[in-house]
């Protein structure tokens, strides 16, 4: 005895053009607010490294009070003297001396509002310390023509 078996056309739905409209947007919305961003990723000028080959000697040679007071108010306003100092001193006594740096990323923006209003630029550099590696941070903000440290973050094993 044959057992018959039913067989049923499967319902294919297609989706509705809203669906499929709702769908690409979805997708695409990720890609949309990185093309209204304002970022131009270019290579840093001679005044940039220039601000940045002064925050690195001011470092090294624990000038960390002249580093502060010539800051942009913003790094003022986020850390004390002696809370800059301190983490400072961290960098060079667990690292040590910068012996080379590699370019990561460089971004320089034009902002009206925010935490960093007005021309800034953060760069990021692969860094060799005299005993460690790390990620460097400097974000620095250009004020009356001159370029000052609005940040600066080392990311390392050695400072864990």
């Amino acid at each position: 005895m044959k057992a018959k078996v039913k067989r049923q056309k499967a319902k294919v739905r297609t989706p509705s053009t809203r669906q499929v409209l709702f769908t690409f947007a979805f997708l695409l919305l990720p890609f949309a607010f990185l093309a209204c961003e304002v970022d131009e990723r270019r290579q840093v000028t001679p005044e940039q490294q220039a601000a940045i080959d002064r925050v690195t000697e001011e470092i090294a040679a624990a000038r960390d009070r002249e580093l502060y007071d010539g800051a942009a108010d913003e790094w003022r306003a986020v850390v004390t003297a002696e809370e800059s100092r301190d983490n400072l001193e961290r960098v060079r006594t667990r690292l040590g001396r910068v012996q080379s740096r590699a370019l990561h990323t460089g971004t320089e923006k034009e902002t009206a509002a925010g935490p960093l209003t007005g021309h800034s630029l953060v760069v990021t550099y692969q860094t060799t310390f005299e005993r460690g590696t790390g990620m460097e941070t400097f974000t620095l903000l250009e004020r009356d023509g001159r370029w000052l440290l609005a940040g600066y973050t080392v990311t390392s094993d050695a400072l864990k």
